[in-house]
């Protein structure tokens, strides 16, 4: 088969989990290709080349375009490059298109080759409201490109049972079009590794435990709702935090503001790591991390907590999404209930509640160390045995073969 994959999102532009997603299932896909599949990856950013096995065709940004209010300028950039990657792709068997970004081009494609086309579901528009601040009046179109996608695709796949679910009563996707296939994680390469040097240059006592959080900001995230925990922390608690990529310079106000709020009312030291940290690097501060917390408000499936997991580290995490699909409570970690403001606000009706809570467990796990170690134990253990990216790219390239075959029959 030719395989066509869409991204917005591709090494080394990789700000969140649809990248990672892209990057590994790729990768494994290749190494199942006995069968002389041909990979082609078309994404946003330079052009490229080979790598890994995959053919690489970068997308580069187009002219710069007048515009109503100047949020409206990444909807259409990603619309030029979805018209560009029309232009670029003569042939292919299946079309997988990875968020809304490539929703368009994917929609095209498939009725000028009349072939197939999958997405996957790494978040859906309508459960991030906060998009309005990044994209103005062009959320509505976003939203309306994901809905006509959906609608046209010829299997969704969800990468949680709660997606699935979300994908059907949202877009009424019938259910026999929609496979839950979760995230995976290369637990060669993300596994406990210790290096107190790393920490060092990151600003980290090596000699003082810490709670680690990680992710873009962004409200979907949860930022401000770990720091205001981090006021009610136990003593003698680093708090790291690496967080980048902002949504809005809005937003990033509203944090930094926090940060300095935090730090000057709880005495606690809290370290942000505003730099893109390579994996290298990432994966031994989740070794380190004595806690890992996840206070999403959103999150489909939560990647991040794999990785967390694969380094043998327990997690906090909110109960939202397909959070409680990885994070098995008492075992792997603790998960904290959220009760939404509102059916279309995600976020926590009482947010210091909320806040409360999420310290209380980091707090219980610090106080009883057997339990927290067996807890990371049960984690690296789970990893190995539920979330292996080969088994995720056989199921994809199974479905593939599915779909083709239907195709051409």
């Amino acid at each position: 088969m030719k395989i066509a994959i869409l991204t917005k999102e591709f090494p080394p532009n990789i700000y969140g989990g649809a990248g990672v997603h892209v990057d590994y299932l790729t990768r494994e896909l290749t190494r199942l290709n006995q069968g002389g599949h041909e990979i082609r990856v078309l994404c946003f950013g330079a052009p490229q080349g080979d790598d890994f096995g995959r053919k690489v065709i970068g997308i580069p940004a187009g002219l710069t375009l007048a515009v109503q209010d100047d949020r409206h300028g990444k909807l259409l950039d990603a619309l030029f490059r979805d018209v560009a990657m029309v232009g670029a792709l003569d042939q292919a068997d299946i079309l997988h298109c990875h968020t809304w970004y490539t929703h368009l081009a994917g929609c095209l494609l498939k009725q000028i080759l009349q072939v197939p086309m999958v997405l996957t579901t790494h978040s859906l528009e309508p459960h991030r409201p906060w998009k309005r601040e990044q994209l103005g009046a062009a959320y509505h179109a976003s939203s309306w490109l994901e809905k006509t996608a959906y609608q046209n695709a010829d299997a969704v796949i969800a990468v949680s049972g709660s997606m699935a679910k979300d994908v059907h009563r949202l877009y009424g996707v019938p259910k026999e079009k929609i496979q839950v296939i979760p995230n995976g994680i290369d637990a060669t390469q993300y596994r406990p590794k210790h290096d107190p040097g790393v920490l060092a240059r990151y600003g980290i006592d090596p000699l003082t435990p810490f709670v680690l959080m990680v992710g873009r900001i962004t409200r979907q995230k949860g930022i401000l709702h770990f720091l205001e925990s981090v006021k009610v922390l136990a003593p003698g608690i680093q708090c790291v935090v690496c967080a980048s990529v902002p949504d809005t310079y809005q937003f990033m106000g509203e944090v930094t503001q926090k940060f300095e709020e935090v730090r000057r009312e709880s005495g606690k030291t809290v370290v942000w790591v505003r730099e893109t940290v390579p994996v290298e690097h990432l994966i031994v501060l989740y070794s380190h991390a004595s806690v890992f917390l996840c206070p999403s408000v959103y999150e489909p499936f939560g990647i991040i907590n794999l990785e967390a997991m694969a380094c043998g580290t327990a997690v906090v995490a909110t109960a939202v999404g397909g959070i409680p699909e990885v994070v098995t409570d008492g075992e792997t970690g603790l998960l904290i209930p959220l009760e939404p403001a509102g059916p279309h606000d995600p976020e926590p009706k009482d947010p210091k509640l909320f806040a409360r809570q999420l310290a209380s467990a980091v707090n219980d796990l610090l106080a009883d160390p057997r339990k927290l170690q067996a807890m990371g134990r049960a984690a690296r253990k789970r990893v190995e045995e539920r979330f292996c990216w080969a088994v995720v790219a056989q199921r994809t390239l199974d479905l593939y073969k599915r779909l083709a075959s239907r195709d051409r029959t």
